[in-house]
């Protein structure tokens, strides 16, 4: 039976549908594929679902049931299928009648041995050239581990054009919705301190994604390290760096200038010191 989600992974699951063509249907007139009002029992309940979610042991198999809505004037033919093996349907195909609801019974099957954590999948219905994508959760009881990780940061371009490029990975086993922070300092201090605006609504477990930010007010000339940093509930806080010199030969005129400056000083203590040796030498012989 389907078990109370818990908060954060229904935001998750909520964000994680939307790129897809949700669940409802935003059309007056197009047909509809949810999990079915109630719990699956059928009966109407105060907060209609928008995904599945299922919570239990390894071993444990779940009983469910899909509710197309057929709200035209004629027959509506549906396939539906799993994304996963886990997943059975009682029926591959059907035709709902006009203006008529049908459900179609399903069963998830955790296999023995199934890792604890988050494991999602979901079940698509096609009909009429459209595609419904219903998110589905399967949370295997067990130790859970929240965990980013921030890698391969680049800085590309130049002006308008410049692009930060970066890796983030889920490398726990429960899905999160991170936060991205932006910052970058130069030579002379921070030149940027943002929020990313590329940040991905929930990131599955061993997922990996390459993610890109504009940065258009870019320093034109300057060293800078631009850093970023991840953050989720539960998660550590996660960052990683990357240099960025938008003039290539900044960076080499840069080290040449230091060494000139430290070879200049070096050289201007050198003669102060064999002047202050003189003298005493000089003060002796007369």
């Amino acid at each position: 039976m389907p078990s109370r989600t818990p908060a954060a992974l229904l935001a998750a699951l909520a964000l994680l549908a939307a790129p897809a063509v949700p669940a409802a249907a935003s059309d007056a007139g197009a047909w509809t594929a949810a999990p079915a009002p109630g719990g699956g029992q059928g009966r109407p309940a105060a907060e209609d679902r928008s995904s599945f979610y299922l919570e239990g042991g390894p071993g444990t198999v779940f009983e469910d049931r899909l509710t197309l809505v057929n709200p035209g004037r004629g027959p509506l033919a549906v396939e539906v299928r799993g994304t996963g093996p886990w997943i059975a349907l009682a029926a591959r195909r059907l035709t709902v009648p006009p203006r008529t609801r049908a459900d179609v019974p399903l069963t998830v099957t955790v296999p023995p041995g199934t890792s604890p954590g988050d494991h999602p999948a979901a079940v698509l219905a096609t009909a009429g050239g459209r595609q419904v994508r219903v998110p589905m959760a399967v949370r295997v009881s067990g130790p859970l581990l929240a965990a980013l990780a921030v890698e391969h940061v680049q800085v590309s371009g130049t002006g308008r054009g410049t692009v930060i490029r970066y890796d983030l990975v889920n490398r726990g086993n429960t899905t999160l919705a991170p936060r991205l922070m932006l910052r970058a300092e130069g030579l002379f201090g921070r030149v940027m301190r943002r929020t990313a605006s590329c940040t991905p609504a929930a990131l599955a477990p061993g997922r990996s994604v390459r993610l890109a930010e504009k940065w258009p007010d870019a320093p034109r000339l300057d060293r800078v390290t631009v850093s970023v940093t991840a953050t989720a509930r539960g998660a550590a806080r996660a960052t990683a760096s990357g240099s960025y010199t938008p003039l290539p030969w900044l960076g080499p005129s840069l080290a040449a200038a230091g060494a000139l400056a430290a070879g200049w000083g070096a050289l201007r203590l050198t003669r102060r010191v064999r002047r202050r040796g003189r003298r005493p030498a000089a003060e002796a012989a007369a």
